[in-house]
């Protein structure tokens, strides 16, 4: 390895590790202990890498022996210590030299990440991605469209409007009351919650006892709301409270009906009819309608109904239905739910008025209606019982089409279409589809498979429905 020395300021070290501190030539010898500067004992900056590529001699080359040099020749050494690097570089020939970049990247290496090229600047960037606020149209905000729930909104109102008006809650009012000993008052449950009601809230409530059986708890109730002024005056409640009372025939009506009927309101007057109605009280309730009638004053046409479905249930009573029918009839707002439509189909199939069964059946078509099974199977049955087979198979087909669930009363009718239409496949088909859906056929679908396997001439398969029916408990003979 060469032993040039590499100079900083006043300290001159050679390759060998030899440091000589140089002096000026007009000082005196200093004899004390050679020291390194300050800014060589707290360096700012770390050495010089080491020199990792030695030089490498040829073997024919002569070994030259290095002479430490002499105290003229460190002089000379030391006045030129501030040269080029660059300079004494370019005048170096056969040794290894480093680069100042070489060095900055070795160096690099032992401080941080060696620094990067810089890239291309003329390169072309992709776009930003669109910012909302920055695309979205001048105007007004835009909503939030945030997704509120039932379940959300219920669990910001206050508990006022979440219990009085809630049906689990009122229902379970009515149980604590039914639960009650006789001798306790239903201000006991009602007290406590008194602040939630409001008016119309205690009328589920007072339906509910009713149902119970428990028509004077619903008295009670109606006689607790009557000191509440928050709950009273409520015509709901006091309609809830007449129907239930009527229905189980405990309210009493004065002898003067036209004084009553101009003292009721419209709500309660009906209330008391369907009460009477329900409660099988069909003369009282026919002679409110004759008073409503003189005065007059038009009911619902539900009220109707539910008293035409209950002269209906009774043989020797169905004649009076007859002008109910008529009445009804003659209203132009008539507004019948599907029950009472089907109710009054019913009844006017067992008076034999089919020309009604039809005309019902056509006007709830036409107000946008859809039937459903039980409505389907009164108007086969309807033209069953009238002989026209074909018109009540077109139903048939009507009602498989809209893929309506058919049930037990629904599969009696039809294999008895069957039978008198004497379709054997339709009647096998429908009845072990009966059996495949888990129903229990009846004593007269027996006697009509009977009937038909007979007549056709297959007393194997009669003999088979037979020791079925014998298991489910029916004797039937074969004649």
């Amino acid at each position: 390895m060469s032993s040039y020395p590499f100079h900083c300021s006043n300290v001159t070290r050679f390759s060998h590790g030899i440091a000589f501190a140089s002096r000026s030539a007009g000082k005196k010898h200093n004899h004390k202990k050679l020291q390194l500067p300050k800014n060589l004992r707290h360096r700012r900056r770390t050495e010089a890498p080491p020199d990792f590529h030695p030089l490498i001699r040829r073997v024919e080359d002569p070994v030259q022996y290095e002479v430490p040099p002499s105290e003229s020749e460190f002089e000379s050494v030391a006045l030129h210590s501030d040269y080029d690097e660059n300079d004494s570089s370019d005048s170096y020939d056969g040794n290894v030299v480093w680069e100042s970049d070489e060095i900055e990247a070795i160096s690099s290496l032992f401080q941080g990440r060696v620094p990067q090229k810089p890239r291309d600047l003329n390169r072309e960037r992709p776009l930003p991605l669109p910012l909302p606020h920055k695309i979205r149209p001048l105007g007004l905000p835009t909503r939030k469209n945030l997704i509120r729930t039932h379940v959300a909104r219920s669990v910001r109102q206050p508990v006022a409007n979440q219990v009085y008006k809630n049906p689990a809650f009122l229902i379970s009012l009515a149980r604590e009351i039914k639960n009650l000993p006789p001798e306790d008052n239903v201000s006991t449950v009602l007290n406590q919650w008194s602040r939630f009601l409001r008016k119309g809230s205690l009328s589920l409530t007072v339906r509910e006892l009713g149902h119970m059986g428990l028509p004077h708890r619903a008295l009670h109730v109606f006689s607790w709301v009557q000191n509440q002024p928050h709950l009273f005056p409520d015509d709901r409640i006091l309609a809830s409270t007449v129907e239930v009372l009527a229905r189980e025939r405990e309210l009493k009506l004065p002898f003067e009906l036209d004084k009553f009927l101009s003292l009721a309101s419209q709500s309660v007057y009906e209330a008391v009819v369907r009460g009477f109605a329900k409660g099988g009280n069909t003369r009282l309730a026919c002679r409110l309608l004759s008073a409503a009638k003189k005065c007059k004053r038009e009911l619902s046409p539900g009220v109707y109904a539910k008293v035409i479905v209950q002269l209906g249930k009774s043989p020797d009573k169905r004649m009076f239905a007859l002008p109910l029918l008529e009445e009804l009839a003659k209203r132009e707002d008539l507004a019948l739910n599907q029950q009472d439509c089907t109710a009054i189909m019913s009844v006017c199939m067992k008076l034999g008025k089919f020309e009604i069964v039809e005309a019902l059946y056509d006007w709830f078509k036409n107000s946008g209606g859809s039937p459903n099974v039980v409505m389907y199977t009164t108007l086969i049955h309807s033209r069953y019982l009238e002989g026209k087979y074909r018109d009540a198979m077109a139903v048939v087909w009507d009602m498989e089409a809209s893929n309506c669930p058919i049930d037990l009363p629904a599969c009696r009718v039809l294999i008895k279409l069957f039978v008198a239409s004497n379709d054997l496949s339709r009647t096998a088909r429908y009845f072990a589809k009966l059996k495949e859906s888990g129903l229990t056929p009846t004593y007269d679908i027996y006697k009509e498979m009977v009937g038909i396997f007979m007549a056709s001439g297959r007393l194997a398969k009669c003999k088979e429905i037979c020791r079925e029916a014998e298991m489910a408990g029916f004797k039937i003979e074969i004649r």
